[in-house]
């Protein structure tokens, strides 16, 4: 079945605003939006929404009247998604990565870590997380700043991906880590980039669909849960993740857009926890929190 492409031209602000609108009516169902950035000097942007060709006629009715109040004039416009390896394709260029000590790179870059840096090796692939995107740099930061300012003694990566966080956490400190996703081939791939990275032991993974999975009364409660999801989820299980929680425990959210983070502030201060340092990264926030 062929991709497609629905996306509408328009400027930065306009952009980000749509794509707010994409995430609050589009993420639940699984469906990929992003914005991109086409003419810098003439403010030329893309919002542009995912999804299989034979939806086509579904998804363009309800993107039409997603935006149609506050961008009465917006033309949605289509593409074909042209066949192609992305995995291969997305390694031809892909960078590494630098995000405070860490730095991250696929197999093709290998013995890039300059002294005193730490590396993890993650390929482009089917799980997300190789360190590009704003929310998993901005991750990777604040999990070095907490790790490094606070006692730790065991870390929770909730919707790991590719694994690129829990591997940090235990990079960083020889601690026992319970890396979970709701997709078994996340957690396949997790398992093998774990093992790639020379970790033999301390990082524990399970495919859970929720907090009644076992795993996480067996492994916990947490000095530090880090959770890199999407807001409306995140908001949804604050009072469960803090359940799990130790006291004294540290947070670490993103897959925030900016413009969702104070909805997300006020779902957390209301389950106890305080806000203490938020870093933007590329239109997206990661939000450092502790128990009070």
């Amino acid at each position: 079945m062929s991709e497609i492409r629905l996306f509408i031209t328009t400027t930065e602000k306009n952009a980000e605003a749509i794509l707010a609108l994409m995430s609050d009516a589009f993420e639940d169902e699984g469906y990929a939006i992003a914005t991109m950035e086409i003419d810098e000097k003439a403010d030329i942007w893309e919002a542009s929404l995912y999804l299989m060709a034979d939806e086509e006629a579904e998804m363009h009715e309800r993107f039409a009247a997603l935006v149609k109040d506050d961008f009465p004039d917006a033309v949605i416009q289509r593409e074909d998604i042209p066949d192609v390896d992305w995995i291969a394709k997305s390694l031809e260029g892909l960078q590494p990565v630098r995000a405070g000590r860490f730095v991250v790179h696929g197999s093709h870059d290998r013995g890039t870590a300059r002294p005193g840096e730490i590396a993890i090796e993650i390929d482009a692939g089917q799980a997300f997380g190789t360190g590009h995107h704003g929310t998993t740099a901005g991750c990777l930061e604040v999990i070095e700043s907490v790790m490094r300012s606070r006692t730790i003694r065991s870390a929770l990566d909730l919707g790991t991906g590719s694994g690129v966080l829990a591997i940090a956490a235990r990079k960083l400190a020889p601690i026992p880590v319970l890396a979970t996703d709701i997709d078994p081939v996340a957690t396949k791939v997790a398992r093998e980039n774990v093992r790639k990275n020379g970790i033999a032991e301390g990082i524990t993974l399970e495919t859970a669909p929720g907090f009644h999975h076992t795993a996480f009364r067996r492994h916990g409660p947490f000095d530090l849960v880090i959770a890199n999801i999407l807001a409306r989820p995140l908001m949804r299980m604050a009072p469960q993740l803090v359940a799990h929680l130790a006291p004294g425990g540290q947070v670490v959210l993103s897959g925030i857009l900016a413009t969702q983070r104070w909805k997300v502030l006020s779902a957390y201060n209301a389950v106890g926890l305080r806000h203490v340092r938020t870093i933007w990264r590329n239109g997206w926030v990661t939000i450092h929190l502790d128990r009070r």
